[in-house]
């Protein structure tokens, strides 16, 4: 049996299981199978390798994406340049085990925003400082949009607190996106704090959070008469993009 897995917490009412399940029966692969790891600290994971010899592949959900990078051999250039990591191969070598990190948030991300953006979207407020924001951060770089970043607790010159959030800065940025865990499955009634009644039909809104379908965040934007998208394609493509990282891996070891 060969395994690959999620790690991250919770992770109860991860969509990855049925996913890969689905992809490995499309593709014929009777002896593989992807489980779900709740793992609180990153902290474990060297213990759930060793425990677990048959794994060949690991996703890493909230809230290990940047945790787990000290525990990784060496790290794809894209992962070192964002500063977080979604996706480890698991190399078995004669003598030890090598695991190497990638982020395949930033491909997902990246496809699901390009068809929806305008010209109008220069300036992007981002929700949220953690791994996640860190791959939203590298595509909105790339793209030339001017991010501006908001945290609860804002540890430099260049982020802000929620609380500064006002009428100029909302209509200043048309791209907002929303990185945190808020709003998301079970606690659906939670949305970042910021002033919506200044949103307009100009704006566009990304969640990241894909259950529910539509987060009290993208909800009352929505009632502005805002764009919106929620992070399933998102997931779907990043997931697609781990799949072909750790196919290659298995086809270049042999």
């Amino acid at each position: 049996m060969i395994r690959y897995g999620l790690i991250g917490f919770p992770i109860n009412h991860s969509f990855s299981t049925g996913y890969f399940a689905e992809k490995f029966l499309s593709e014929g692969l009777t002896e593989y199978r992807y489980d779900l790891f709740p793992m609180e600290s990153a902290d474990g994971l060297s213990a759930l390798i060793v425990a677990n010899p048959e794994l060949r592949g690991l996703n890493v959900t909230i809230p290990h994406k940047v945790a787990v990078m000290k525990f990784l051999h060496n790290l794809d250039p894209i992962a070192e340049a964002v500063g977080a990591v979604n996706t480890i191969d698991i190399t078995h070598t004669k003598n030890k085990i090598i695991l190497k990190g990638y982020n395949t948030d930033v491909t997902g991300f990246e496809a699901s925003l390009i068809p929806l953006l305008k010209h109008r979207h220069k300036k992007a407020l981002v929700l949220g400082t953690g791994g996640a924001s860190k791959a939203v951060k590298y595509v909105l770089d790339k793209l030339e949009i001017a991010a501006t970043f908001v945290s609860r607790q804002p540890v430099s010159t260049d982020q802000l607190s929620y609380q500064e959030i006002n009428r100029e800065i909302i209509e200043a940025h048309l791209l907002i996106i929303q990185t945190t865990p808020l709003g998301k499955y079970p606690d659906t009634e939670t949305y970042p704090p910021i002033p919506y009644r200044y949103l307009t039909s100009g704006h566009l809104l990304f969640d990241l959070n894909y259950n529910p379908g539509i987060t009290k965040f993208l909800s009352l934007g929505l009632e502005h008469g805002t764009d919106v998208i929620n992070g399933l394609k998102m997931l779907h493509l990043q997931a697609d993009a781990s799949w072909s990282l750790w196919k290659q891996s298995m086809i270049e070891c042999g």
